[in-house]
């Protein structure tokens, strides 16, 4: 029975990547790599290698077995080499495993794996930015209030929204992308990784095993990769978990009763509350924001995995057990909730005019500070007038409109045509729909 969510809630096409079989297959891979590399350098018959090669697969060497002799021996990497070496004929199966240390083995092996993982993250990614592309397209003139410290504050569009989250989730493809470069990386080094125990032949068998698998050699490595690679991928993960995070959290706040300007989707027979049949909660987008605490502190667990003992230690070991898969199928997860949502986003649009007006015209005082400046006044005096008209006004209930045309002052400055005109929210959006579609043309270039 399944103990852990990732393998029931959260599981996903990135559980494959992780599984105890796949693992194996790449354990399995590097090793017939090995044995080929070594045979090209004389130090492994032809034969025996290909022999090696050959039964390098889940075909012959089954999981089952591998775990039968860890029960017996305490060594997961030596029960896959003793696996695989029974499995030889003649006598191929004592060229198994020669020079190689465990992690020449499972850090190569990594690299494979992660590279698969890395690979799905990105063109989920690739899709997320195409759909909020589309959303800023259309939404490049729904014009919104928009809210600073959970104010209003002047007036913007949902299309800047959309924009910005494609730019940001645009930056994550760049960051994951570098990240890959660097961690899709191996050795075959041997037990400090002086390769001493490949003789002098030490860098042309890691060359061909590297070539073999498609992988990079590491340039300097002790008995392991080093984990400032693997934290830097965690990391990179993290922040697509908090792009997420903050859409996730826009869409919930706007989802607020009171707002209610957007609503993540709801099924038709989707039950809200237990207790409450009326209730419609965000709870795709809580369950993202709950989520993305995850990734956040298994980062911190691998940078704790950086600074290992002299040449090495394991306690690194356990902790990546969980963390990688963890970090990957919570990450994925995130990025399906996420497309899903934006996909059957809901708007309403009343709401979002009756919002825009909600404070009575008070969001478009700076635009009357700036247009007394332009007509004269300076703009300190206009920015303590609009203040003082706006206090008044709140407090009397009344429109900001209302107040200025009651201010002689300004009237002297403002026909009463300037001063409703100022009042028009749609027009006072700035530069915001070139915004966007500037970025639409970058970012689809990208």
């Amino acid at each position: 029975m399944a103990v852990s969510p990732l393998d029931l809630r959260y599981k996903s096409e990135m559980n494959a990547v992780f599984d105890e079989e796949n693992k194996l297959a790449k354990w399995l891979a590097v090793e017939g790599a090995l044995a080929k590399a070594q045979s090209r350098v004389g130090r492994v018959p032809i034969s025996a290698a290909k022999e090696i090669e050959r039964k390098a697969h889940l075909k012959y060497v089954k999981l089952e077995r591998v775990k039968e002799i860890e029960r017996e021996i305490d060594h997961d990497l030596m029960a896959m080499v003793k696996a695989l070496s029974e499995k030889c004929n003649g006598d191929a199966g004592k060229y198994v495993h020669l020079g190689a240390t465990s992690y020449d083995i499972e850090d190569t092996a990594n690299a494979l794996i992660l590279r698969d993982a890395i690979k799905i993250i990105e063109r989920k990614l690739v899709h997320l930015k195409q759909i909020l592309l589309v959303l800023a397209e259309e939404n490049k003139l729904k014009v919104c209030i928009g809210r600073t410290h959970g104010q209003h504050a002047v007036p913007t569009t949902y299309g800047m929204k959309f924009a910005l989250y494609a730019s940001e989730i645009d930056r994550h493809q760049k960051r994951l992308q570098q990240a890959l470069d660097r961690m899709v990386v191996g050795k075959m080094s041997g037990a400090v990784g002086t390769m001493s125990s490949f003789g002098k032949e030490g860098f042309r068998i890691q060359e061909y095993v590297m070539r073999e698998l498609g992988v990079e050699p590491d340039l300097v490595t002790n008995q392991v990769v080093q984990r400032d690679r693997h934290a830097e991928v965690l990391f990179v993960l993290a922040l697509v978990g908090c792009t997420l995070e903050k859409i996730a959290k826009e869409i919930r706040n706007l989802q607020r009763t009171e707002i209610m300007e957007v609503a993540e989707p709801f099924g038709r027979k989707q039950v809200g509350s237990s207790t409450m049949p009326h209730k419609r909660n965000p709870h795709r987008c809580e369950r993202i924001c709950s989520l993305v605490r995850l990734l956040r502190s298994n980062v911190s667990v691998s940078l704790e995995n950086i600074a290992l003992e002299h040449e090495r230690d394991l306690t690194n070991s356990a902790n990546e057990r969980f963390i990688i898969p963890e970090s990957f199928i919570v990450a994925n997860f995130m990025l399906n909730e996420m497309i899903d949502i934006l996909v059957g986003l809901e708007f309403f649009p009343d709401n979002i005019r009756k919002n825009i007006e909600l404070s009575k015209g008070q969001i478009m005082a700076e635009r009357l500070m700036i247009l007394l400046a332009q007509k004269g006044m300076s703009r300190q005096e206009a920015h303590e007038l609009l203040r003082n008209a706006s206090v008044k006004a709140f407090k009397e209930g009344k429109h900001l409109r209302e107040a200025l045309s009651e201010n002689g002052e300004v009237m002297r400055y403002l026909s009463e045509r300037e001063l409703e005109d100022a009042f028009d929210t749609n027009t006072y959006i700035g530069e915001a729909v070139e915004i966007v579609e500037r970025a639409l043309k970058e970012l689809k270039r990208a």
